[in-house]
């Protein structure tokens, strides 16, 4: 039997497709970008600040949470959001070491 796709790439690949994926739309990343703005966990106040409902909202912060770039607690009858910061120094730092690896311009194109 053959190998899958993802078996042909290192781990580092493969977790950096992952976490990159979970951010790769608009509203994911606004609620990234609140989290950290207010550099507190988030509880329930996303739905008036970005204009979107309860439901996307919850299915946005499941995508995050599931690669595990946010955790969530829960508060009375509230979960409660920040960023993990583990995930979020792993994603730093391999997206950083792979857009840096790119050394400047070439001749070739």
């Amino acid at each position: 039997m053959g190998l899958t796709r993802s078996e042909i790439f290192t781990d580092e690949q493969n977790k950096l497709s992952t976490l990159l994926k979970a951010i790769a739309h608009p509203a994911r990343i606004a609620i990234l970008q609140r989290i950290i703005i207010s550099n507190t966990c988030i509880c329930g106040d996303l739905v008036g600040e970005l204009g979107l409902a309860q439901a996307t909202i919850s299915q946005h912060l499941k995508e995050l949470k599931t690669v595990g770039i946010i955790q969530g607690t829960i508060e009375g009858v509230s979960v409660c959001y920040c960023i993990n910061p583990k995930t979020w120094k792993l994603l730093e730092d391999q997206l950083g070491a792979f857009l840096g690896s790119y050394k400047g311009e070439t001749t070739c194109c």
